[in-house]
């Protein structure tokens, strides 16, 4: 069998991009790694900016997208691809069990994962306290002390929307000086309630059932404090899950697809949604948005075959 399209994953740009689809007549599949839809806000406890859906968790979130693909007879089957093959109009993967599937346009929405310090209590507290999105769960943190880690754009960009919510916002970064753009940096460092640790690194994150300090050291003088916070805010950089499309199409330096809003590659049928490709704003009604526009552009794709 030759599909119409094939999405590869199975997060919000996903199943966004498989109801559109289906609602278009395409013959398609989505591709999951895991047998349990969502991608990354499963394990999201509270989402409270998608419309229409104000303090829903991201796992009851995530099934009511997959409950509605379901609804339109989607075909879903589990597998992770190890091979991309796009030579010619015919494009081919092959799944880790050695099943192929053909089809003439792909959407690859296979997502990314936050980039971890990979310190103690950072896993324990995920959910908790830890959390890879201010702008998803800064409002959790009202009127409370919190901590940013990170000093590129998006970690400043993190403490300026924390400060104007939170008590006090400290802001741990490892070298002496933001990697930010100094208008961003200037504007942070205005907040009266922010405390920059500068040339220091989170050792630890504590707590009991949820997060309330972190431990810090100063790399230079190797002083070590405790920060009683509410909240630990991770902005260290972000990992795209490309690898595997790495020399099947184009990506930044980072390893993101490179594809605009109408989420068209380079290659020709090959197409990018959601916090895998190139983009300002990875959040799930962004990522939603990337699943209609890939099956809007897919069409065109193939109405010109």
């Amino acid at each position: 069998m030759i599909y119409d399209v094939i999405i590869v994953g199975s997060g919000p740009a996903g199943l966004a991009a498989a109801i559109y689809a289906k609602r278009a007549e395409l013959n398609m599949v989505v591709i999951e790694k895991a047998a349990l839809s969502g991608g990354q806000i499963i394990n999201t406890y509270e989402v409270d900016n998608y419309p229409g859906t104000p303090g829903i968790s991201g796992f009851d979130l995530s099934i009511k997208f997959r409950e509605h693909a379901d609804k339109l007879s989607t075909e879903f089957v589990t597998g992770e691809v190890v091979k991309f093959d796009i030579d010619g109009a015919i494009k081919v993967i092959t799944l880790d069990n050695g099943t192929e599937y053909k089809t003439k346009a792909v959407v690859i929405a296979s997502g990314g994962v936050p980039r971890h310090l990979g310190v103690e209590g950072e896993e324990k507290y995920s959910g908790m306290g830890v959390s890879y999105c201010a702008t998803c769960d800064g409002a959790f943190f009202k009127n409370k002390s919190v901590a940013v880690v990170g000093g590129g754009d998006v970690a400043v960009e993190d403490a300026i929307f924390l400060a104007r919510i939170c008590k006090q916002v400290y802001v741990v970064h490892r070298r002496d000086q933001f990697r930010s753009s100094k208008s961003l940096s200037n504007r942070l460092l205005s907040f009266e309630n922010v405390t920059v640790l500068w040339d220091s690194v989170v050792e630890k994150i504590n707590g009991d059932d949820t997060v309330s300090a972190i431990s810090v050291k100063n790399l230079k003088t190797e002083e070590q404090a405790s920060y009683e916070v509410s909240g630990v805010f991770i902005a260290v950089g972000y990992i795209p899950n490309s690898e595997v499309y790495k020399n099947a199409v184009a990506t930044d330096s980072a390893g993101y697809i490179i594809a605009g809003e109408n989420c068209m590659t380079n290659v020709p049928g090959v197409f990018a949604a959601g916090d895998v490709r190139t983009k300002d704003l990875r959040q799930i009604i962004t990522a939603a948005s990337d699943g209609a526009n890939a099956i809007t552009a897919v069409e065109k794709y193939l109405n010109d075959l």
